[in-house]
């Protein structure tokens, strides 16, 4: 079992644990078999719904062997709402239709501020409470500071997928899409296999309950699903609610049941056989004491201002939610102002879904290039066509690394799906391969880094190809200097980071050789570097002359070069000029050298830049005992 449902809300006490021990030896077979249900149900709700496991993974699955068994030697035991049937059954040749019994509308939506201030003016005039005219200043303190606000209940948009699950006498007898709002697809059986939905709701449970909600994945689900996916050669999935959707909607449910599906239930359609709540709160407290995963990020507000508080402070914390939203929603929470208000144009005058700016949307690559980061990895990026996503106007997007480039088959000039999340760096997250343009072109990588001109290599087993000009390479220098300067290398205390963005941006150090030319004067110019500091650091770089083989060796700076290695390329070459002129043949012969670092090691000495450098080095007097 893996936890799927943080962010479910639990209700104040789960039940107490029942151990197989107080189950009577003699117990019939039925007994056994009820007990089993109860006992795995309960975990499961405990596990996939308050995400507060009590029994390891490998007790459940014995429990489950043992109904499994139980119900195939005895038939007559087995029910609809047995843990046995989440597995998926027979294939269907189609999806039936499913009316509903109460249309599944949808909301109305606002895009800003002035949105919201609207839709509280009307909520307020609708029930007779009327709003006072907001300022031209302040679109909201005017109408907030009136005493009978408008109390709403504010939710989460999740980008799922919509579902109507029916209950009758507590168990689930229909899950049906919500289509076209009238009418949509039964799915039932693929519906089953979702494991934080009950197949029984706890406690006394209406004649007949059908729950609104949301299936959809959690973002760490998703990526195990498309590293999966991957690693299988099958198609990966754009986003999590394409997955969530993509996964419903297979007529094998045996292939839903593999899916790490979720639900979180936030509506009410038919009712029999019981009172509706009072407020819609209250209801969401019900669901959740009838055992179905309602979510904790919610809260009854009062007037504009505190829907649009709710609305920022969501906002801030999107990106780390654990689960795509693509806005919040407001309802006016009392039931029977919900029904004052009525719907208009088939949506409620009650709601109001307040979307976030799109964190997805369609441009044209117009170019790929490659960037050098600070360890020399070589990324790809696509220089796109403007467009307005997440807040901003995106003109580039990470294509990650070649591979990347290939699996998802992106051409210059093709039409592609870009994400933002947040501050997070765009990506191009597929391609639209109807719109490719006939003259679109295949990427090629380059051979030579476009900062330092040195070769570009790309290891065996590895993903990320990487600039070779560690010491001269601009986009590393930063990188290569404090590597250089740590203690377990040359151990020059005192250079930082700050000191090195100061002397690498003011153009007074390029590579580490440059490091051995400075003086107290120029240190002491840069921005809070006292005269004693410059000393002191100065007083380290002449110390960091007198060195040793291995540490010198570590100091470079070359891939898969650690001190280990360090050591054992010192302690079989003896002498630098001895490593120099070794070939990949000759470092094989090296303890623990293998072929991939090899290859790094001769690729860095391969380059003329890096060889001038070390030369520069010893030149300054950076010396070791031979």
């Amino acid at each position: 079992m893996t936890a799927r449902t943080q962010g479910a809300q639990a209700p104040a006490s789960a039940p107490a644990r029942v151990s197989p021990e107080k189950l009577p030896a003699d117990a019939s077979p039925s007994a056994r078999a009820q007990w089993l249900r109860d006992e795995l149900e309960r975990n499961s709700y405990l596990y996939y719904v308050l995400d507060a496991p009590t029994i390891p993974d490998a007790e459940y699955d014995a429990l489950f062997r043992e109904l499994q068994a139980l119900e195939a030697e005895h038939p007559e035991l087995l029910t609809t709402d047995s843990p046995t049937q989440r597995v998926g059954g027979a294939p269907l040749a189609a999806f039936d239709s499913v009316r509903h019994r109460l249309p599944m509308l949808s909301l109305n939506n606002g895009f800003d501020d002035e949105d919201v201030v609207n839709f509280d003016r009307r909520c307020a005039q609708g029930l007779g409470r009327t709003a006072s005219a907001a300022p031209a200043d302040d679109l909201f303190s005017a109408a907030d500071a009136a005493e009978n606000s408008v109390e709403y209940a504010c939710e989460l948009k999740f980008d799922g997928l919509a579902m109507s699950l029916r209950y009758e006498d507590g168990r689930l007898v229909q899950a049906a899409t919500r289509g076209d709002g009238e009418t949509g697809e039964d799915v039932t059986a693929n519906v089953r296999t979702i494991k934080a939905i009950p197949l029984k709701l706890r406690g006394k449970a209406p004649a007949v309950l059908e729950v609104r909600g949301e299936v959809f994945m959690y973002r760490a689900d998703f990526d195990r699903l498309n590293a999966r996916q991957a690693e299988a050669g099958e198609k990966t999935f754009v986003n999590p609610r394409n997955a969530a959707a993509g996964s419903l909607r297979q007529l094998d449910p045996r292939i839903t049941a593999k899916r790490p599906l979720s639900f979180f239930a936030y509506g009410i359609g038919e009712l029999q056989g019981a009172d509706r709540p009072a407020m819609h709160s209250v209801m969401l407290d019900g669901f959740a004491e009838l055992g179905l995963p309602v979510c904790t990020e919610r809260r009854v507000v009062k007037g504009a201002q505190g829907l649009l508080s709710f609305y920022r402070e969501i906002g801030e914390r999107r990106d780390q939610l654990p689960y795509d939203i693509d806005g919040v929603v407001y309802k006016v929470n009392a039931i029977a102002e919900q029904e004052q208000l009525g719907f208009v144009s088939r949506a409620p005058r009650f709601a109001l879904a307040h979307k976030f700016p799109a964190q997805e949307m369609t441009t044209t690559v117009e170019d790929i290039e490659v960037q050098v980061g600070r360890t020399g990895a070589i990324t790809p990026v696509a220089r796109l066509a403007p467009v307005f996503v997440g807040g901003v106007t995106v003109t580039n997007a990470t294509l990650h690394n070649e591979d990347e480039i290939r699996r998802k088959d992106v051409h210059i000039g093709d039409t592609v799906i870009v994400r933002r999340a947040g501050d997070v760096i765009p990506e191009v997250v597929a391609v639209v391969l109807e719109r490719r343009p006939a003259d679109a072109r295949a990427f090629v990588m380059p051979t030579a880094c476009p900062v330092c001109g040195s070769h570009i290599e790309k290891l065996e087993d590895e993903a990320i190809a990487r600039c070779t000009g560690g010491l001269i390479c601009a986009a590393q220098r930063k990188q290569a200097l404090l590597h250089f300067a740590q203690r377990r290398a040359m151990d020059i205390e005192g250079l930082g980071d700050k000191v090195v963005d100061q002397l690498v941006d003011q153009g007074i150090v390029r590579t580490p050789a440059d490091l051995y030319k400075l003086g107290v004067a120029k240190l002491a110019a840069l921005d809070r570097m006292a005269d004693k500091s410059a000393t002191n650091l100065i007083a380290a770089i002449e110390t960091s002359r007198e060195t040793t083989l291995n540490r010198f060796i570590f100091a470079l700076g070359i891939r898969h070069v650690g001190e280990a290695t360090a050591k054992d390329l010192a302690r079989h070459f003896g002498k630098l000029d001895n490593l120099l002129v070794a070939g990949e043949a000759a470092l094989l012969e090296v303890n623990d050298v293998g072929p991939v670092v090899a290859q790094s090691i001769a690729n860095f000495l391969g380059e003329s830049h890096n060889v001038e450098v070390i030369e520069q080095l010893r030149a300054a007097g950076v010396h070791w005992p031979e």
